[in-house]
């Protein structure tokens, strides 16, 4: 059930979203995020990310459950999940945006996508600079992007304060097939 809600989800974000050769799925994104401490570096990597890709709307919609990021340490999963992101709350972010002037014509170009990032139950809108390559047929999206953790309202204790970085580098890369395989 927790596998198909994200699913679900996503494909009634695009109300209208019928099947053609412009749309595509991405099942096993993935997704990282890195935050240089003075103690310890924090870095975890989800390979459960969904994402769709309508091109012919230039739209793309990201769907993730945040107990999906693994760590190379369990304290730093279970501190993520229970005292900063809350997963029991706020168990996915998602990521809802528009791709900027896309040349459907291009087999690589750099373009901005701008949408509504929602971590911790707060959206705020963001640009990214994404990377879109386009190989038999098929796309595969990547880039980085930064976000401040107190733009998501995410509480870190005044005595970790020094341990956690306020800005975290989230990078991400997709590799779309055609939506009817």
């Amino acid at each position: 059930m927790n596998k198909i809600f994200p699913l679900f989800l996503l494909i009634t974000l695009f109300s209208g979203f019928n099947s053609d050769d412009n749309q595509f799925i991405a099942r096993q994104g993935h997704i990282s995020f890195f935050s240089y401490a003075s103690m310890e570096n924090i870095e975890a990597q989800n390979n459960q990310v969904l994402s769709i890709l309508d091109l012919k709307n230039e739209k793309i919609a990201v769907s993730m459950l945040m107990r999906a990021f693994v760590f190379k340490k369990d304290l730093m999963y279970e501190h993520f999940n229970e005292s900063y992101i809350e997963s029991d709350i706020y168990p996915k972010a998602t990521f809802e945006g528009d791709i900027i002037n896309f040349e459907p014509s291009l087999d690589k170009q750099t373009k901005i996508i701008r949408g509504n990032l929602t971590i911790h139950g707060i959206a705020k809108e963001i640009d990214i600079k994404t990377t879109i390559e386009k190989v038999n047929g098929t796309y595969a999206l990547s880039g980085e992007y930064n976000v401040f953790v107190k733009d998501f309202d995410i509480k870190i204790p005044p005595i970790l304060s020094s341990n956690i970085a306020k800005m975290i580098t989230i990078k991400f890369s997709f590799q779309y097939q055609s939506y009817d395989e």
